[in-house]
């Protein structure tokens, strides 16, 4: 098994090269680039690495098809997947070597497994599984339950997986998770004012920090914008970013390309890229951002920024 030293130490080359020659590359229309959920492009399967049942799910970004890549984000982001996991249905109990991945449910709730530990989560939530972790997650209710699932490579383009035969059902349950759990709840929302310099109070939490990953990926936010505020203009020369929309309509502006966004869009910014947001509805503009460095030691480098510091 490839240690996690080496790996990381793979990333500082594979991902280097694969920023530098995004940065030569025209991007594409920003109405291009904005993938948005639709149920009716959703693949029904019957079982997934060995799961419990069916489930179903679509694309929204991912680097290993051309039919699903808009624009190279210039880092190790890997994909998006948005779906559905129907009652009795799941993800069977995996590793992942070079790869990080999060569960995130947005309805119902799910029995979650990180390292052969099974926990019973209440939607909206996330469970990142680190590298080497197993993982999985069963519907054990009578409802569908929304499903999200983000990866992040240690090598640009690559993933891998290794299926245990082992789908989870009527595992044992521990009360109190013991595995890392993102919430999305809001609960632990802050007021900030003037956020990334945009204007007007921004409701904000850092639902995974840096630290949480061994991989590029270097944090994993909620952000909550209300009507009149918003966030932005701001340039990350280091950091690509993911935004997924939760709830609410508003406008994205991408290095000077406005779109309207709303529901299940996703937004994704790349290196150097100014992006900004303004909420336009009569509710909150609600997003889940994805943040990865460009490498190693740009994350390293980020972890111990003034920016870092504020969103502990």
């Amino acid at each position: 098994m490839i240690s996690r030293a080496a790996l990381a130490a793979a990333v500082l080359l594979t991902a280097s090269a694969q920023g530098a020659q995004a940065q030569n590359m025209v991007p594409a229309p920003l109405a291009d680039r904005v993938a948005i959920t639709n149920p009716d492009n959703y693949t029904d399967l019957e079982s997934v690495h060995g799961g419990a049942g069916p489930m179903a799910f679509a694309s929204l970004y991912d680097a290993r098809r051309d039919d699903s890549v808009r624009f190279d984000l210039g880092t190790n982001f890997l994909f998006l997947h948005r779906g559905v996991i129907y009652p009795g249905g799941g993800i069977g109990a995996h590793y992942h070597n070079a790869v990080e991945e999060m569960f995130v449910i947005l309805s119902g709730e799910a029995e979650f497994t990180v390292d052969s530990r099974t926990s019973l989560l209440q939607a909206p939530v996330g469970a990142p599984a680190r590298l080497g972790s197993n993982h999985a997650i069963v519907n054990p209710t009578d409802e569908p339950i929304e499903w999200l699932n983000i990866n992040v490579s240690t090598i640009p383009g690559y993933y891998d997986a290794y299926d245990l035969g082992d789908a989870r059902v009527d595992a044992e349950l521990d009360d109190i998770p013991q595995f890392i759990v993102a919430d999305l709840s809001g609960k632990k929302l802050r007021d900030v004012e003037n956020y990334d310099g945009g204007t007007g109070p921004v409701r904000v939490h850092r639902a995974l920090q840096p630290s949480v990953f061994f991989t590029p990926w270097t944090y994993f936010d909620h952000v909550v914008i209300p009507n009149g505020s918003s966030i932005g203009p701001i340039a990350k020369p280091g950091l690509s970013e993911v935004f997924y929309v939760l709830s609410g309509t508003g406008e994205a502006t991408i290095s000077g390309e406005t779109v309207s966004i709303e529901e299940g869009h996703v937004i994704p910014a790349g290196l150097g890229e100014t992006r900004s947001f303004v909420s336009t509805g009569d509710e909150p503009l609600e997003l889940m951002v994805i943040g990865v460095a460009r490498d190693m030691e740009t994350k390293r480098e980020y972890m111990v920024s003034d920016d870092a510091k504020i969103r502990r």
